[in-house]
């Protein structure tokens, strides 16, 4: 095949996937995943299509340099390659740190298991499992038989009170992507705010939260 119909058609599909704007909204998952106290759901598409997206630029950026393409342009190319697989890495690896930390609140919590992807889950399973046998050898077996729960204080407790769990609470800035006007910040209805399109405010995640899950406000 000629190299140079090779070269276009690459060319092509990387700015037909480039026009989708996916570079933004990696960008955005990221920054949510970033600021978020809970891990988010997990972003199979965009993920898939990133994927695909890189592969081309990997492939595009090899074709040119083999070709003895300007250097200056295989330099910009190389800058959005590096951007795009930065974020995604970081993407993923900051949701791996969110189930290091949360894993067993995400276990037995339906809502926030089915946020992961299946690859997810079987890291969560297989790193619940190993922490629960390292503090089983290491610990929980040389305590008194009330005591033996990695999961609760003593027997007495009512709860899974050794489980780590996201503050819903803390604060988190966010831009709004257009304007909500009134919104209700709390169940009773009596904290009011008006957002305004662009404007930055520091909210309580708890209560933006299904402005965040429906993609109407980014966290920044």
């Amino acid at each position: 095949m000629d190299s140079g119909a090779g070269e276009s058609s690459a060319a092509d599909d990387y700015e037909s996937l480039m026009s989708t704007t996916d570079a933004e909204l990696l960008k955005s998952a990221w920054r949510n995943e970033k600021a978020a106290p809970e891990i988010l759901n997990y972003a199979a598409d965009l993920v898939q299509r990133s994927r695909q997206q890189i592969q081309l630029m990997e492939e595009m950026v090899e074709d040119y340099i083999n070709d003895g393409v300007d250097p200056l342009t295989v330099s910009l190319y190389q800058i959005d390659l590096d951007r795009t697989m930065f974020l995604l890495r970081s993407y993923l690896r900051t949701r791996l740190q969110k189930i290091e930390k949360y894993v067993f609140h995400i276990q037995k919590t339906a809502e926030e298991w089915n946020r992961l992807s299946k690859q997810e889950q079987k890291f969560a399973s297989r790193f619940a499992g190993d922490i629960k046998h390292h503090l089983d050898q290491s610990v929980l077996s040389r305590l008194p038989d009330q005591y033996q729960s990695h999961l609760r204080q003593s027997a007495a407790s009512e709860e899974d009170d050794m489980v780590p769990e996201p503050q819903l609470d803390s604060y988190v800035v966010c831009r709004s992507k257009k304007y909500l006007g009134t919104y209700q910040l709390n169940d009773g209805g009596e904290e009011l705010i008006n957002i305004e399109a662009d404007d930055l405010y520091a909210l309580p995640y708890k209560s933006i939260k299904p402005l965040v899950e429906s993609g109407q406000v980014d966290l920044v």
